[in-house]
């Protein structure tokens, strides 16, 4: 087994680098890559676990592209040096970050739900908050009964508690993840809100701008979407990559390491045979 998408407390996920990576031994995932959300915070102490317990770390990131319509995220996949272009992008996130994290706060404040930065910082020591740890706090104030209801009811874009990130332009995002040594991936496509007649364009547009791979299997996708997403990236000339997304049991229970859309494990073909030849 592999995986190609995961994420540590370095941004929003629920263990350490060095858990991760040994949760990942445990199950004997040979390939992992850490992916966090706009920051490469943890791929040192990644990289020395995986040196120490015989699993090869993929260094990567996660970065949010500005678009319309659904969510735009852009993998970097096989970083080997944060480049200078990449440092401005996350040094820009870090700086809006606890901004947005202060919004969504007063808004629940002023709707009479009794919530602080300090209280979520309490109970996720160490994490870099996000809505996932918003959407926790809330299922633990019984405001909601689950983290999805938190999303559907307040968090999720359109809704009364959600404040959009700050956004990184494609071409920009491009340009960083390769002075960086990485190639640019194009995560869960499905959350683009494309329709299947408007998706073949946008994701031919993005191949001629630079994009190297999508990742065609996602767990928040059917898997009838994901064949038919590998098969237009083919068609296209992408490299397929298949992660799990996995943030941890906490924060998302319906996500399994090593594993992605209908709890399938995750082929070694999508390292060794996709993703491998065209890393540097």
């Amino acid at each position: 087994m592999i995986d190609l998408h995961v994420h540590t407390t370095a941004s929003d996920g629920q263990y350490t680098p060095a858990q991760i990576i040994q949760k990942a031994a445990d199950k004997n995932i040979k390939v992992i890559a850490i992916t966090d959300h706009d920051t490469t915070a943890g791929l040192e102490e990644a990289k020395r676990a995986g040196a120490e317990l015989g699993v090869t770390v993929v260094p990567g990131i996660e970065i949010n592209i500005t678009f319309p319509t659904g969510e735009f995220h852009l993998l970097g996949l096989g970083l080997k040096e944060p480049s200078k272009s990449l440092n401005i992008i996350v040094e820009n996130v870090i700086k809006n970050r606890f901004e947005r994290n202060s919004m969504i706060i007063q808004k629940m404040n002023e709707d009479g739900v009794d919530i602080t930065l300090e209280e979520l910082e309490a109970d996720f020591p160490g994490t870099v908050l996000g809505r996932p740890h918003f959407a926790a706090e809330l299922v633990k104030h019984g405001v909601v009964k689950t983290r999805q209801q938190a999303f559907d009811q307040y968090l999720a874009r359109g809704r009364k508690w959600y404040v959009p990130r700050v956004c990184t332009n494609l071409d920009e995002a491009i340009v960083a993840i390769r002075e960086s040594g990485g190639v640019p991936v194009i995560a869960h496509p499905m959350s683009l809100y494309l329709s299947w007649g408007r998706l073949p364009e946008f994701l031919t547009d993005c191949y001629e701008k630079g994009v190297v791979g999508i990742e065609a299997f996602h767990p928040g996708a059917r898997v009838t979407e994901c064949l038919r997403l590998e098969e237009l990236g083919r068609k296209i000339g992408f490299v397929i990559t298949a992660g799990s997304d996995f943030h941890g049991e906490k924060i998302r229970s319906d996500r399994r390491l090593g594993h992605t859309c209908g709890g399938k494990k995750i082929e070694d073909k999508y390292y060794f045979e996709e993703l491998l030849k065209v890393l540097n």
